[in-house]
């Protein structure tokens, strides 16, 4: 049975819930949701470094640090990269704008590189057109969860002008995917992690920085505890040196804990997130007013969240009136990302930027329901209420 002959689709004379109809679902289906349940703990003790060895373990990376936010950890990456004043950073408009802050909150400007529009993934080739004598890092970002093509990345970054250029992985989505058969972790010179609530593994809400670098993950753990040069279990006396300016960015014992719980379960996280996805996959194949993820060959995602595009030129309204219709069938739809060249701080004081792809895919975007305590019943679901709120709102 093909994708589109497996779908059930609702009448087209269904009235939507949005006008008094009967909805989809009368309990509301959160677009995320973490899996936390009694086998996760929390504790007192010397639980960072413990997790930290544990998550260069499950990655295959040399070293992990660990930080109190993503955000914190991507302010960590780009000031141990030595960016600032003078120096630029490329990355992704298809992103959080923390991505972009990191690079602004070491002195150093970020541009803009345009994305795939099936993937939503930053392009080689535009990433290449995009540096400058001035280029000192890149920053990807694996959107949803598919890593960027960091094979590609790499030669562009072995190639510019001063380089070879610092890799940067913005991770925050991929906690587990692999590209090429290489784990996340192991494809940039500094891979970012985001352990939010909303991600696959959480700490309560935490970061790490993983990392083959010695020098790199000294100067992360110097920068995330006051820029002072010994951690505190390595003391043996009152004295310590601050030999660097660095931040309070330390990840808290209690999310450390919970974080080494969620590590005991991440395979089962991820083998369940990777079903529901193939089980979206399937059953949205061949749609005729959406477009699904593309997922490619080389890629193992990890499916921090689902997405589909809107065939807006198939449908007789714009993405906000699907958007608040589903919410009404009880659909937790989300848009990730608003492009970070459109938020009002960065337009004023980078103006002119134009990223087609990205503004493009951002009109049609919706984020779609998917974290490992869903079942194939509310995948169903989600794509009842997208055939049923798309269908009515068809044009012609």
């Amino acid at each position: 049975m093909s994708g589109a002959e497996g779908r059930v689709r609702a009448p087209a004379a269904a009235r939507l819930a949005i006008d008094g109809g009967e909805p989809v679902r009368r309990q509301f289906l959160p677009y995320a949701h973490q899996s936390i349940d009694d086998h996760d703990w929390l504790t007192t003790g010397p639980r960072v470094p413990a997790f930290e060895r544990e998550l260069a373990a499950f990655t295959g990376a040399r070293h992990a640090v660990a930080f109190s936010s993503g955000t914190a950890a991507l302010h960590g990456a780009t000031a141990a990269a030595g960016l600032g004043p003078g120096d630029e950073a490329i990355t992704t408009p298809m992103t959080f704008v923390a991505t972009a802050n990191a690079v602004v909150y070491v002195g150093a400007e970020p541009r803009f590189a345009d994305i795939d529009p099936g993937t939503l993934l930053i392009r080689p080739d535009a990433v290449a057109a995009a540096i400058t004598p001035r280029t000192k890092a890149l920053l990807p970002v694996d959107y949803a969860g598919q890593p960027a093509d960091y094979g590609a990345l790499r030669t562009v970054a072995d190639r510019a002008p001063g380089g070879p250029l610092t890799i940067i992985a913005d991770a925050s989505h991929s906690l587990g995917a692999t590209w090429g058969g290489r784990s996340v972790g192991t494809l940039a010179d500094m891979t970012v992690l985001s352990l939010h609530p909303a991600k696959i593994l959480t700490t309560g809400e935490g970061g790490a920085v993983l990392t083959d670098s010695d020098d790199y993950a000294d100067r992360l753990r110097r920068f995330r505890n006051h820029g002072i040069a010994t951690e505190l279990a390595a003391r043996r006396d009152w004295t310590y040196e601050m030999v660097d300016l660095g931040y309070n960015y330390r990840l808290t014992d209690i999310g450390a804990a919970l974080g080494s719980s969620q590590l005991e379960r991440i395979e089962s996280f991820l083998a369940r997130r990777r079903e529901l996805a193939a089980h979206y996959l399937r059953r949205l194949a061949g749609h005729e007013l959406l477009d699904p993820p593309v997922v490619l060959p080389e890629a193992d995602p990890a499916w921090h969240f689902g997405f589909v595009q809107l065939r807006l030129d198939r449908l007789r309204v714009d993405r906000g009136a699907v958007f608040h219709a589903l919410r009404a069938e009880g659909i937790g739809v989300n848009v990730h990302y608003i492009p970070v060249h459109r938020h009002p701080w960065y337009r004023e004081r980078f103006p002119g930027v134009s990223m087609p792809v990205a503004e493009s895919a951002y009109d049609r975007l919706l984020t779609v329901p998917l974290f490992a305590a869903m079942t194939t019943a509310d995948v169903d679901d989600v794509v009842a209420a997208l055939d049923k709120v798309t269908t009515t709102y068809r044009a012609g």
